[in-house]
């Protein structure tokens, strides 16, 4: 039976990024993955994900975030390519709003430059918005996105350079604790004991963690990419990333990058929900037309043909904050998901915190925010 120090399930954006800094530490580690190494069934696939420092959700992110964007400059640097790009972020909303609100927040309390800007000024700014009179766009220079699947090809890399195991297509069918500390864990090729298990599954977590198949809940997201009838409006460097939400929901922007088409996605989209291998995969002209909707009111621009729709996976706890946290009971698992849909951009740090929790190093963050205690 094959012993190693840790055994990462799931090999996404948190696992892969784990893998890599305990192998770099000189922990024997165990990765596995129930898809290929990358693959487009979870979360983090579609190109691109965006990364902003004016965080609306809490100020407890924004010094996780700081670390983020360190980490994944050193990434890239290891890597040999660019994955980290900055736009300026925009968070839009009406006046008053808790998207507004709660960015100026999180500029405030943690230094970070920032204007708030009128619907004529954003819109005289940035042209490709169209926005009502009584919305305010909060500006944020440092605000980007990463180059998503990049980042877990890279983060992979050097997980097995590092002298890390990575096996694809091996999904783990159960957890089980050893006497006197350690992990059993069991898939359709064989046993391995470890002495900590990281969960980083995503939407399966509920499914290798049952007390959490109630609080961690699969939801069926689409992103669209559409061709701008003024593309120059939304080119990269003409136009930043944003999040924007009105009376027809919350929807994040992206600029042209990559592949064609203005990118846009809208959050909890249709709120399908359910277990992950019974969403559909298949995007449809229904998931087409929420998006256009969103389309035609704020970037009329933008609002030529569909060029591209891709379906990924949010995993949703209720209050929407993450989970990182020993398993009461089980304390030689910890659970490094779900992340809501707001997740990957903090997937670089995300995998240092797990490893200092792994390697017993003196935590670098309060992660009370994320403690499973608040559920179970």
């Amino acid at each position: 039976m094959a012993a190693f120090d840790v055994i990462v399930v799931g090999t996404g954006a948190m696992g892969a990024a784990a893998c890599w800094q305990l192998a770099r530490r000189g922990q024997k580690v165990l990765a596995l993955d129930r898809y290929d190494i990358p693959n487009a069934m979870g979360s983090s696939h579609g190109v691109n994900r965006i990364i902003r420092l004016a965080y609306f959700e809490h100020p407890a992110y924004v010094p996780i975030l700081r670390r983020a964007y360190e980490l994944w400059r050193e990434t890239e640097q290891l890597a040999g390519e660019q994955l980290l790009w900055i736009t300026g972020s925009l968070d839009i909303g009406a006046s008053g709003s808790k998207i507004v609100e709660g960015a100026l927040a999180s500029c405030r309390q943690h230094g970070l430059d920032h204007e708030v800007l009128s619907a004529a000024d954003a819109m005289a700014r940035y042209p490709g918005y169209r926005l009502p009179e009584n919305f305010v766009a909060l500006h944020q220079p440092e605000g980007g996105f990463v180059a998503s699947e990049r980042a877990i090809v890279a983060a992979a890399n050097l997980a097995l350079q590092s002298g890390a195991v990575l096996r694809a297509r091996e999904p783990v069918l159960d957890m089980t604790p050893i006497a006197g500390g350690g992990v059993r864990v069991r898939t359709g090729r064989g046993v391995y004991e470890a002495g900590q298990v990281i969960v980083s599954a995503g939407a399966w977590v509920g499914e290798l963690v049952p007390g959490l198949s109630a609080t961690a809940v699969p939801e069926r997201q689409v992103l669209g990419w559409f061709q701008p009838k003024r593309p120059e409006l939304f080119r990269l460097g003409a136009f930043p990333v944003s999040n924007l939400k009105g009376d027809l929901g919350h929807f994040y922007q992206f600029p042209v990058w990559n592949v064609p088409g203005f990118k846009i996605g809208l959050y909890h989209h249709l709120h399908e929900q359910g277990a992950p291998e019974q969403l559909s995969r298949e995007p449809t002209a229904a998931d087409e037309a929420v998006l256009r909707r969103g389309v035609a009111e704020f970037f009329p621009d933008a609002d030529g043909d569909v060029l591209a729709l891709r379906t990924c996976m949010f995993t949703n706890t209720p209050d929407e904050h993450f989970i990182i946290d020993r398993l009461p009971g089980f304390e030689d698992v910890i659970v490094a998901s779900p992340c809501s849909g707001h997740g990957f951009k903090f997937a670089s740090a995300i995998g240092e915190i797990l490893a200092d929790l792994v390697t017993a190093r003196a935590a670098r963050f309060d992660l009370s925010l994320f403690s499973l205690s608040r559920f179970l």
